[in-house]
């Protein structure tokens, strides 16, 4: 099986500040991971480096998608990666018509400053309707929900086809409600696309699906564990990555929820 990431020996500096420590990590093209940690684990910094927006000190490796980073073009690579972050919702013109959010997507952008073929309206409402949104087509950016607006920026995501596609703790914003419909459409979108390489940021343990076989846990800029979703969702894990006495209950539907005590 091919690898779609392959980090080795990646140490990161922000602003002088070592943030991410002698990182390796390898996930294979195909496979559903989720990424979760602490504030200031080192999530938005990894993101960032499997992005190209960041980069390792020398000796480290990053190869994403058979590119090696620092031997290739980037503008290039990134078009093969979806990128969903609950900022991009303020990023957004208030203005803009919710089709063209996603149609902006074409060009990596987050505005359309060309005209659009009919072939690339349609691919949009496909997936707009993947997604119970087209509906929502016309309406204006602002008159979205969080949680519409979410979906609308998934659908941008995905008019690329993206063999890799990072979202990044992408119902922040939601209600419960909100959150399960979500959930349910990332779950039905993924099964739908088996060749798809899909990392899923998360801090809420209780979001992460069946869907996901795989996940990776990080803590002080490190990897704390990594390994199958049984392997990692552990209470003693658990504990030791957010530093609080954690039960895991399991669901019929599979997923895990936290109950939490304060000793």
């Amino acid at each position: 099986m091919e690898n779609a990431i392959i980090i080795e020996n990646a140490s990161v500096y922000m602003d002088e500040n070592l943030v991410l420590k002698n990182l390796s990590w390898t996930l294979e093209k195909g496979a559903r991971c989720f990424l979760m940690g602490a504030n200031g684990a080192g999530k938005t910094t990894l993101v960032k480096l499997l992005m190209g927006f960041a980069w390792p000190v020398y000796g480290a490796r990053v190869e994403i998608l058979g590119n090696v980073y620092g031997k290739c073009n980037l503008q290039e690579v990134r078009k093969k990666i979806g990128w969903v972050s609950p900022f991009m919702q303020h990023w957004t013109s208030e203005d803009s018509k919710a089709l063209h959010v996603v149609l902006s997507g074409l060009d990596g952008s987050l505005g359309l400053f060309r005209d659009v073929t009919k072939e690339e309206v349609d691919r949009a409402m496909a997936i707009l309707t993947e997604l119970n949104a087209a509906h929502l087509a016309e309406r204006s950016w602002y008159a979205l929900s969080s949680g519409e607006q979410v979906k609308f920026l998934i659908a941008r995501a995905l008019i690329t086809s993206p063999e890799l596609l990072i979202l990044d703790e992408p119902s922040v914003y939601m209600d419960l409600a909100g959150r399960e419909y979500l959930l349910s459409e990332i779950e039905r979108f993924a099964n739908s696309r088996p060749d798809l390489t899909l990392i899923f940021i998360t801090q809420r343990i209780e979001e992460i699906m069946p869907v996901f076989k795989y996940g990776m846990a990080l803590k002080h800029g490190e990897i704390f564990k990594s390994g199958t979703t049984e392997e990692v969702l552990t209470e003693e894990n658990l504990e030791q990555i957010f530093n609080i006495p954690v039960k895991l209950l399991r669901g019929d539907n599979g997923r895990f929820w936290p109950v939490v005590g304060i000793r």
